[in-house]
């Protein structure tokens, strides 16, 4: 599986930044405690103690990570470990960051804070929001392919972002979610957690809510201590070098509103003050390409038009940009293996 502890004092420079903070692996040996899992069974030749994984510097690798949550869920023989993980998420779990989106004026604000910071927690992945009309979509994206951690980190992840969303604004908060994998058996148990409907085997893992609900104030609001936590994770984000951070400008500059389409590359690069060249060589530095980012952004556009039954396929094309439903269909089918009729049937 590799190495699989990132320590701040040791091992390839970007491994460590690019890892997952321990405080995570943390959070997971406290829960599988309550099994009476004992942590050495844990972490037994990961190269880390408990005492290391509080420190704020600690990072694991993905498949160090990997390694600790499949013994974790051997051993406390509980299949649905993820949805625990979720149910104790806090926000304070998660850092500044975690701060700075508690001490928010809006949900607005502090999603917005989590899509430009979050890999100052785990860069390994993303959280991307469109808002189409009066819905929202957050997709979490993988930078680095979760592989079979996948379904425990998505189950974690929103039924956490479920509780959290109650805590931080006081009231009870209503939307669904997609996800790529097919409905776990031990999943019933836990399906009251996500405050709507769960779609399974979808094309994208994303969370759809009500775009009314960016605006409602959060219950900890603090604009003084929102501005130090937002620039302590300024610092973190600078210390973390440009991993993924040009992909992430390009992302925030593609979107026009959602009846105009995208930007083009020489647009895009001309917000960002840099040649399409310079632009181009920048992403494929980051391994990927202005194609791919805009494919990516469109699919994830598209899913939330084609919920939209009052509008027709011809719309949706045209919203997104494509001359015709024919070469939507086609890129819509490369991205997912499915059409947007059968997607929009399902």
């Amino acid at each position: 599986m590799g190495p699989a502890v990132s320590a701040p004092d040791g091992g390839d420079a970007r491994d460590a930044r690019a890892g997952i903070p321990g405080s995570y692996a943390l959070e997971v040996v406290r829960l599988a405690a309550r099994w009476h899992v004992p942590a050495e069974a844990l972490l037994d030749g990961l190269g880390v103690t408990v005492a290391a994984l509080a420190e704020p510097a600690t990072r694991l690798s993905v498949s160090g990570f990997r390694t600790l949550f499949q013994r974790a869920v051997a051993r406390t023989g509980e299949p649905g470990l993820g949805c625990c993980m979720g149910m104790q998420m806090r926000l304070a779990s998660h850092g500044f960051l975690g701060f700075a989106a508690m001490t928010s004026g809006t949900v607005r604000e502090a999603l917005a804070l989590a899509e430009r910071f979050a890999a100052t927690r785990i860069p390994a992945l993303a959280l991307r929001p469109e808002v189409v009309g009066d819905t929202v979509s957050l997709t979490l994206e993988e930078r680095e392919p979760l592989g079979d951690l996948r379904e425990y980190v998505v189950t974690a992840l929103f039924v956490g972002l479920a509780q959290i969303g109650a805590a931080i604004t006081g009231r009870a908060v209503r939307g669904g979610a997609d996800v790529t994998f097919a409905e776990p058996a031990y999943f019933p148990r836990f399906a009251h957690l996500i405050p709507g409907e769960v779609r399974f085997e979808r094309p994208s893992n994303r969370l759809v809510f009500p775009a009314e609900l960016l605006d409602w104030p959060l219950v900890d609001a603090d604009p003084a201590a929102a501005q130090l936590a937002r620039a302590q994770c300024e610092r973190e984000l600078d210390r973390l070098g440009d991993l993924g951070g040009v992909v992430a400008r390009v992302r925030r500059a593609l979107p026009h509103d959602h009846d105009a389409g995208f930007r083009s590359v020489v647009e895009v690069a001309k917000a960002l003050h840099v040649s399409p060249r310079t632009l181009k060589r920048q992403l494929a530095t980051s391994g990927t390409t202005f194609q791919a980012v805009l494919d990516d952004l469109r699919r994830d556009r598209a899913l939330v038009l084609l919920d939209r039954a009052e509008l027709t396929l011809d719309e949706v094309a045209d919203r997104l940009g494509y001359s015709d439903t024919a070469n939507f269909t086609r890129a819509f089918k490369r991205w997912t293996g499915q059409t947007p009729a059968v997607v929009r049937r399902r």
